[in-house]
């Protein structure tokens, strides 16, 4: 993932090019950043699941480099909203539209 994790401010007519509407394009892009955040959480709580504990006590509890490490990693990765807007301005999702007069 090359997706820079700073703010950068985006032209509206070029995200609402692809569908023909703003509100559209922010919809499919508010969804895959969903998918991609749900995807990330679930590869980080797997990654962590290794070194839960099952013992409550404040005194058998002790840092874990690995676990830190692994949390500090996911914490610098890119927001999953800059994702979801460079793979759409990409043309990388696929979406559809559903026609009104079909529904």
């Amino acid at each position: 993932m090359a997706t820079n994790a700073s703010i950068i401010t985006r032209d509206n007519e070029k995200i609402a090019e692809p569908t023909g509407n703003i509100y559209e394009s922010i919809a499919v892009i508010g969804k895959r950043a969903r998918q991609i955040s749900a995807q990330q959480k679930e590869e980080l709580n797997s990654k962590l699941a290794e070194f839960a504990s099952s013992v409550d006590n404040l005194e058998e509890i002790f840092e874990n480099r690995e676990q830190i490490e692994i949390s500090k990693f996911y914490e610098r990765m890119p927001k999953p909203t800059s994702v979801a807007v460079e793979e759409f301005m990409e043309g990388k999702i696929s979406y559809r539209s559903i026609d009104p007069e079909e529904a």
